[in-house]
């Protein structure tokens, strides 16, 4: 058997390039994820044991919205370190008027599960949650996968 080591990187393809480098230039750094490469065609942060980039779509593509539902990415989620640092986000995504789809609350993924979710400039889902203890893995008899909390 083989055991990753976690979630390396990310990489998201935009059609508005330029508005969702400002998004996540402010957003990552607030969650401790550093720029390390700032480019025309790419937008690289790295920390917290993972990384995000975003680059721009074809020219074919620009213009075009994510949908939740097709086929490929349904949501980006980070773990944050306490409910406090959710409530956090959430402060910080309505400073920078960000679409938030869910506000920060309790969700019932996991016992303890705590988030927000939100939107980018192209509608791309982003979460931040918390979960205590071993989440999921903990032995819990009203745990349902199957809600569908978004």
């Amino acid at each position: 058997m083989i055991n990753v080591n976690g979630m390396a990187h990310v990489m998201l393809t935009v059609s508005r390039f330029k508005e969702a480098k400002a998004f996540y230039s402010r957003l990552m750094p607030a969650l401790g994820l550093e720029c390390v490469f700032d480019g025309d065609n790419m937008c690289y942060f790295v920390g917290a044991r993972t990384a995000l980039g975003i680059h721009p779509c074809a020219p074919e593509h620009a213009g075009e919205r994510f949908v939740q539902g097709r086929v490929g990415l349904h949501h980006v989620c980070l773990r944050a370190r306490s409910r406090e640092d959710v409530d956090a986000v959430a402060a910080l995504l309505v400073e920078m008027d960000a679409h938030i789809v869910t506000p920060a609350q309790d969700g019932a993924w996991a016992p303890g599960y705590y988030y927000v979710l939100f939107e980018d400039p192209d509608g791309i889902r982003l979460e931040v949650n918390f979960v205590p203890g071993q989440g999921v893995l903990a032995k819990d008899e009203n745990f349902n996968p199957s809600v569908d909390y978004r």
